[in-house]
């Protein structure tokens, strides 16, 4: 086994492939802020096959790591010892293997050890996009109405001290504040992240924040920078130490940083870009002028989904997704909320079969080779519920249309905050956006329901019978445990 290294790539296994670019002339064109797995098997894998095109190397990565977390600092040691290169290890369905080393990463920045080297880099006229995988709950929303969150600690520190920001929109907007000055064309900012309208989001927290510096900032950036909205796709999971030590030695090569992912992928973008972009069509991106038709299916369906197996399947001690979609029972919840809840409320994308989309996500959360856990599904289910699951509950009872698979699994989801399995054993509940008094509030379903901010859209009341029916199913999970629980509702 050898170490990646740029030196050692002449030394990799054939069936273990490598870019053909001279990586030495690549030059930056995209900043990433929070280079995490998933941005290294999507964003970065795309802009690998760019860059072998000879005209379009002067669009390699900077990541930025914002974070300044263990996760972070592994990073900060490991890819300047591995030339910022890494294997990416894609499993399909069928079984075929796929190893590649993805060399587009050309630099990584921690932030929080030196925020003026990334600040410097946004600012340069380079930099053409800055991308960003900063996860649902990064946006620094107000959870009642969606508003960014000016008053928030974080947000006031960076507004006093703009010069050294510690969020993905205090760099941002300090960056663009640098090239207004310097006469610089801004760069575009698209977001990666699983939020229905992403980019409108991105766009209102940037100007947001912009404003309360200085008002003119805010209006230069809401005339000249552009937030395209985008849906990104492809199932990434969290890479443990025995899952590298395996895909290491099947790739014949050391990486300290190596990522696992499903070989299906897809990207769709709105095609606004205030500033030059790569010819992503080219390379399997779908342009487009309208992403909400792909975005609602994806989000509603795939994301959704797996929701509706994760926290069902945790409780009943499952670990894997493709052990919870194996399962009858939850294959059978999974199936009927696709099929009868959801897709009857969405309109079908130009090119996409709802039914065989459905059929196509079934199919990759058994994908036996790819070893996503639960565990990582129902993390932060503050953050994923209100976007995967509440919109359409929202239509389903102004359909006044059965809610019922929808209320158990948010009733998994209270059981889930008591982190204990119905077999006894304890797990840590990941909820960083979930402070412990709200999280208390889960013991009582009417008043979880009732109070806390992200239910807050639904307004429901005490005597609500979609509330009643919640109660009902966390009594029965208490009683009789959540298989025999499902089954009352599956059969």
């Amino acid at each position: 086994m050898i170490d990646l290294r740029l030196d050692t790539l002449k030394n990799v296994p054939e069936h273990t492939s490598c870019f053909s670019y001279d990586r030495s002339v690549v030059t930056p064109g995209i900043v990433h802020l929070s280079v995490g797995n998933f941005h290294r098997a999507h964003q970065a894998w795309y802009m690998d096959q760019v860059l072998e095109a000879a005209d379009l190397q002067d669009w390699g990565i900077v990541g930025v790591g914002l974070i300044d977390d263990a996760t972070e600092r592994l990073k900060l040691e490991a890819f300047p010892a591995q030339d910022d290169l890494y294997t990416l290890t894609r499993y399909a369905a069928d079984g075929y293997v796929r190893h590649q080393i993805i060399g587009s990463i050309i630099e990584y920045i921690f932030a929080p050890g030196d925020p003026e080297a990334v600040l410097r880099r946004m600012a340069s006229p380079e930099i053409r996009i800055v991308t960003m995988t900063i996860t649902e709950g990064g946006y620094n929303q107000d959870p009642d109405n969606g508003t960014y969150r000016l008053g928030a600690r974080a947000t006031q520190a960076e507004l006093a001290t703009p010069a050294t920001p510690s969020s993905a929109f205090g760099y941002i907007v300090e960056a663009l504040r640098r090239r207004r000055e310097a006469g610089t064309q801004p760069f575009t900012v698209l977001s990666c992240d699983n939020l229905r309208h992403n980019g409108a989001i991105t766009r209102q927290a940037v100007i947001a924040h912009a404003t309360a510096l200085d008002s003119s900032l805010g209006e230069w950036i809401e005339e000249n920078v552009t937030f395209p909205n985008s849906m990104v796709d492809r199932i990434t999971p969290a890479v443990l130490k025995e899952d590298a030590d395996r895909v290491n030695a099947e790739c014949g090569v050391h990486d300290r940083l190596p990522i696992i992912s499903e070989d299906y992928v897809q990207w769709v973008i709105e095609d606004n870009f205030c500033n030059a972009r790569p010819p992503f069509e080219q390379f399997g991106v779908r342009m487009t002028d309208d992403v909400h038709p792909y975005e609602l299916a994806k989000v509603r369906m795939l994301n959704a989904s797996h929701s509706m197996l994760a926290y069902p399947g945790q409780l009943a001690g499952l670990e894997s997704v493709k052990g919870a979609v194996d399962n009858p029972l939850i294959h059978q919840l999974v199936l009927d909320f696709m099929t009868q809840d959801v897709m009857p409320l969405l309109t079908a994308p130009e090119g996409m079969d709802l039914e065989q989309y459905r059929d196509k996500i079934l199919a990759r959360f058994g994908n036996p080779h790819v070893g996503d856990r639960l565990a990582r599904i129902t993390g932060d289910g503050r953050s994923k519920l209100p976007t995967f699951l509440l919109p359409t509950l929202a239509t389903l009872r102004e359909r006044g249309a059965s809610t019922d698979r929808i209320a158990f699994v948010l009733a998994c989801f209270l059981q889930y905050l008591a982190g204990k399995t119905d077999g006894g054993d304890s797990f840590e509940p990941f909820e960083p956006h979930l402070p412990t008094v709200e999280r208390a509030l889960a013991a009582d379903p009417i008043k979880a329901l009732t109070s806390l901010p992200m239910f807050s859209e639904l307004a429901m009341s005490e005597d609500d019978p979609f509330a009643i029916r919640v109660t009902q199913y966390v009594h029965a999970l208490r009683e009789m445990g959540v298989m025999k629980t499902l089954a009352t509702l599956v059969d």
